[in-house]
């Protein structure tokens, strides 16, 4: 085998041994602090997609590619910053984790400013989207309003901070994809969301039927808030924006990769659930809605798999299962 296949796959073994091992250990009866817990699950999941990736990468040239994107103005480090930010607010306390995505959120906005590349500065002020999504969740006055309403609430700002972010970076409707190519293929895209709810469904089962029980008192409206919010709004901001810059600065398959791993880590819940098989889930999905839209340059089929996956996720499966 080649040495540095060998390397990589053993990375890969090894993120999974210490994932097991930090699941191993609360059986065991001994006390094990919720902040270690997910520092260790954080680690070794880095360390086992980090390892997957270049052991499936198909030429070896990709790992000095890997260390150039590595320092390519800290794109990496903001999202290691990102990952800690989580643990911050669900291992301490979410005051300090949003202090810690606000800090994150006006570096990227001075860094963005003060870099002298233009591909820089469109990913590093894309980017910025990231830490305004959790700000904006974190500190909306959410207490006393319905939970179906908290989707409009946190979509709506965050959907207006995209398109503005568009309009700096001077991207197309077209560049970001605003734009519908073979519409039977992306007909066909949007029924890969059934399969990716469902089996989401089953592995984030209590939470999704505890969320299906208050979205379910509504069903058509819950259905359209979340293809309109979790479905398009998400795209716009990861598959659009956010891919169209990392696709530019990293290079295609390491902009995906990029990408994918950021959807991946944000969202709170796989980190509150602590399942490594979501985040990996969520990954291979996320790459899956990279490569359409890199090939179709279309929004269309993948934002309508994202609502359709919820959809099924937390309405249709909840009451069929």
């Amino acid at each position: 085998m080649d040495p540095k296949l060998s390397k990589s796959l053993g990375a890969f073994l090894f993120g999974i041994a210490v994932n097991v091992i930090s699941m191993v250990l609360p059986m065991t009866g001994l006390e094990v602090p919720e902040l270690f817990a997910r520092i260790i699950l954080f680690i070794s999941l880095f360390v086992m997609l980090t390892g997957l990736v270049l052991t499936v990468v198909p030429s070896w040239e990709s790992l000095a590619k890997l260390k150039m994107i590595w320092s390519m103005e800290g794109a990496f480090a903001y999202l290691l910053a990102i990952a800690l930010a989580q643990i911050a607010t669900l291992g301490i306390h979410p005051v300090w984790g949003m202090t810690v995505y606000i800090i994150i959120l006006i570096a990227l906005v001075l860094h963005s400013a003060l870099t002298s590349r233009q591909v820089y500065h469109q990913l590093l002020l894309s980017f910025s989207l990231v830490p305004l999504i959790r700000i904006i969740s974190l500190s909306m006055p959410l207490a006393g309003i319905p939970q179906l309403w908290w989707y409009p609430i946190i979509y709506a700002p965050l959907l207006v901070a995209a398109l503005q972010v568009t309009r700096l970076l001077g991207y197309s409707w077209g560049e970001i994809g605003f734009k519908v190519r073979g519409i039977s293929i992306q007909l066909a895209i949007a029924l890969t969301g059934f399969g990716f709810g469902l089996a989401e469904f089953f592995i984030l089962t209590d939470e999704a039927r505890a969320t299906g029980v208050i979205l379910g008192k509504t069903p058509l409206l819950a259905g359209f808030l979340l293809m309109v919010t979790t479905g398009f709004v998400e795209e716009v901001i990861f598959r659009g924006v956010l891919q169209r810059s990392a696709v530019e600065t990293l290079g295609g398959w390491w902009g995906l990769v990029y990408v994918s791993l950021l959807f991946a880590i944000a969202p709170v819940s796989q980190w509150i659930h602590r399942s490594l098989l979501d985040i990996v889930f969520v990954f291979v999905v996320a790459m899956f809605f990279g490569w359409v839209v890199k090939k179709t340059g279309s929004l269309f089929g993948v934002t309508l798999a994202h609502g359709i996956a919820n959809i099924v996720l937390f309405l249709v499966a909840p009451a069929l299962f």
